[in-house]
């Protein structure tokens, strides 16, 4: 059974509230629920987690390295996209693969990721539906990692 942590980061659990021209109108509650629910589909055990400390995430992460109990991380970093440096150095320095979920598209906005360098992956640009894509893939980078 897979073992996923979805990440969100800073600003992520005002979605639906925070600019809806952007990110819509899907609240984090409803986002978690779809989520729970797709997992359930799936058959595996998710996490969620909302932080908007960077160290908290970090400290997360790291509790998940020790503890060897997640498989794959999905992490959307929100505000820490830009400025995530202490984050995107946890990440390059643990061995759980990390795929990076934006909602909108980071190019068309002209945005820059510090995070990116160390994720697996990125997916952007498909709102809610970014996270599915993200799930679905971090569910084949489970079942390939021994």
């Amino acid at each position: 059974m897979a073992r996923i942590l979805l990440l969100q980061g800073a600003n992520m659990n005002w979605l639906g509230r925070r600019e809806p021209h952007l990110y819509g109108t899907t609240t984090a509650q409803e986002l978690d629920a779809m989520m729970w629910a797709y997992a359930a589909e799936k058959s595996c055990k998710l996490e969620i987690l909302y932080t908007n400390i960077e160290g908290e995430a970090i400290d997360r992460l790291y509790r998940h390295e020790a503890d060897k109990d997640i498989d794959v991380g999905i992490m959307n970093p929100g505000g820490f996209t830009y400025s995530g440096y202490a984050l995107r150095d946890c990440i390059k320095s643990i061995k759980m693969p990390i795929v990076e979920v934006h909602m909108t598209n980071h190019y068309e906005r002209d945005i820059h990721s510090v995070i990116a360098s160390a994720s697996v992956g990125v997916i952007m640009g498909f709102g809610v539906r970014t996270y599915f894509r993200a799930f679905d893939m971090a569910l084949e980078i489970a079942a390939d990692t021994p």
